[in-house]
């Protein structure tokens, strides 16, 4: 007689057994071809090439919620080694499919962006070489050049590229640019593709090409080109052009945004201009590897006041925001009443940054402290309104008629607060990330839902629904971020330790983004899709313009070699990637 159960034991058995046999000889196998490719790089260029010890460690985490360990890292020492690294793998990516390069810059990305698990191009050991053109408002930067240190040269001549992040302070330009980020300073001046004049990449190929603005004759002449980069052009323009009317009506309306492929920024209608640093700006390092970009620079205002204003609720947000419009502020940042419990826990953190006892800071925010008397309680939401002008009569104008201004509406005011009482602010908002993420040892930030972009008009429809979508899944919640933009960042800390509020977290996503695409948001304004919102892609967009990007992705980068699962998922199912890597992370 037959017995089933005992058959299918002894099947499953069998299968399990050869599964490991299986598995080990893949893992050897993997051994084999990770140290043929150490070897053979190592042979290759000037620059470092590791498999094992910290680098490896460092680069297997940035600051989302991912870790993912790639086999090799190298730090290449010129553009020649870039290139060298990057047609290695295209010559050998057929007998070893698993091979796939990503730049990394700083590591300062919430997405998983700079994750992989081939080969982790590491830029800020040796590609720091920058100049500044002060006379023409131009820089030339490589990728590893941090924000800080350029910011050291631009400063003192009253110059910046104004669309730098919170993180600046850590931040590298490579990251900034590859992201489109955006900032404090973007509600004025735009995003980091409205400062890329050119961008220099190393392709599919091995070469390094320069891509900016042409025009209709020049693409011509491009096109005309037997090489890859006439093939680009000629395989893009048709790509663009034909589908023009489906790529312009598929652009969010919403001042800032980061997700997809910005293809409705290639082709100027009015000019007939085509440019592919827009389409390279943005783009996560998914279509090459970029060694340098041109920057345009502006003269920054030398006269600052912050008035700070102070709501018992959300309710007259989009009024507000619209009466501060009139008046050009140069960063309208907000904060809700969590944020400033957190800032009150970690206040002597703050202050120890700064060089002051506790006391002493604290005596900073004295007049805080009273208007909170005033309002019977804490507000529930704090803006940050900086006007900065040419002249310090101006600067302080427009402040005092931001304060008479103010006055119809439910809220509360400072007087105008100069640049330097203004500071303790800063360094709250641009440190706070940071100090949570280094402070909390039970907890860990949880950037998932930590970048949306709504119209401010719907903010007062759209937050609760979204907030109540967190407060169902049992995840409590603080809320900062660029109010004039309607950008907000939501970073709950969470113990991913436990099972249980690991598994909340595709759902609470799923929901969460839906509600911002049905409310004619982007599901990132300025920090990038990654592993974590490329699933989202397609839901954002719609299948034509996912498959638009699908198209962009095959022919600049026809082996898949770049960042593989991000922007578009490729052979692996992202959502599964998602899911994996934060179970690794969190064993």
């Amino acid at each position: 007689m037959l017995h089933t159960e005992g058959c299918f034991q002894y099947t499953i058995t069998r299968y399990l057994q050869s599964e490991t046999r299986l598995r080990g000889t893949m893992s050897c196998m993997n051994e084999q071809n990770t140290s043929q490719t150490v070897t053979d790089l190592r042979d290759t260029i000037d620059g470092d090439v590791f498999d094992s010890g910290e680098p490896i460690k460092e680069f297997s985490r940035d600051w989302s919620l991912f870790k993912v360990v790639p086999e090799i890292v190298v730090f290449p020492k010129t553009h020649e080694d870039v290139k060298r690294v990057v047609s290695y793998i295209a010559e050998h990516k057929a007998d070893r499919p698993d091979l796939s390069i990503t730049g990394r810059s700083a590591g300062t990305d919430m997405t998983g962006g700079p994750l992989n698990e081939s080969i982790i191009l590491g830029c800020t050991k040796y590609l720091t070489n920058f100049s500044v053109d002060e006379e023409n408002l131009r820089a030339t930067v490589e990728p590893g050049v941090y924000y800080r240190a350029f910011e050291e040269e631009t400063l003192p001549e009253h110059l910046s590229m104004p669309s730098y992040p919170a993180s600046k302070d850590i931040a590298a330009l490579g990251g900034i640019v590859m992201n489109n980020s955006g900032g404090e300073r973007t509600l004025r001046y735009g995003q980091t593709r409205d400062y890329v004049e050119a961008v220099t990449m190393v392709l599919s190929d091995g070469n390094e090409y320069e891509f900016r603005a042409l025009s209709y004759d020049e693409l011509q002449e491009k096109k005309a080109q037997d090489n890859f980069e006439g093939e680009i052009y000629r395989k893009l323009e048709p790509v663009i052009k034909d589908n023009d009317e489906v790529i312009r009506a598929a652009e969010p309306q919403v001042s800032k945004n980061s997700a997809g492929y910005a293809l409705w920024r290639i082709w100027d209608r009015e000019a007939d201009t085509f440019d592919l640093a827009q389409l390279f700006c943005g783009s996560q390092g998914t279509l090459g590897i970029m060694t340098e970009a041109t920057l345009r620079l502006v003269h920054n205002k030398t006269h600052r006041r912050m008035v700070p204003v102070f709501f018992k609720s959300w309710k007259h947000m989009p009024e507000v925001v619209n009466e501060l419009l009139k008046y050009e502020p140069e960063t309208l940042e907000a904060f809700d009443d969590e944020t400033m419990k957190l800032g009150m826990r970690f206040m002597p953190t703050i202050a120890k940054m700064v060089g002051q006892n506790i006391a002493q800071f604290l005596w900073r925010f004295l007049p805080e402290a009273w208007i909170g008397v005033k309002m019977l309680g804490m507000p529930k939401l704090v803006f940050l309104v900086e006007i900065a002008e040419d002249s310090d009569e101006e600067a302080e104008r427009k402040a005092q008629e931001i304060e008479v201004a103010l006055e119809k509406y439910d809220v509360w005011t400072r007087r105008p607060l100069t640049e330097a009482e203004a500071e303790k602010y800063w360094l709250m908002r641009r440190n706070s990330f940071k100090i949570l993420t280094e402070q909390t040892h039970d907890k860990r930030t949880v950037p998932l839902v930590e970048d949306f972009c709504v119209k401010p008009e719907v903010m007062p429809v759209f937050l609760p629904k979204a907030l109540k979508i967190l407060a169902d899944a049992g995840i409590k919640a603080n809320l900062a971020g660029h109010a004039g933009n309607g950008n907000f960042h939501i970073i709950p800390l969470m113990d991913l330790t436990k099972k249980k509020n690991r598994d909340k977290l595709t759902g609470v996503a799923d929901k969460f983004y839906d509600l911002v695409i049905k409310h004619g948001g982007t599901i990132t304004a300025e920090h990038n899709d990654g592993i974590l919102r490329t699933p989202y892609l397609k839901k954002m967009y719609g299948e034509q313009v996912y498959d638009l990007f699908e198209q962009v992705k095959e022919i600049l980068d026809p082996q898949n070699i770049f960042n593989p699962g991000k922007k578009v998922s490729g052979d692996r199912n992202a959502r599964e990637y998602f899911e994996q890597h934060i179970a690794a992370e969190n064993k």
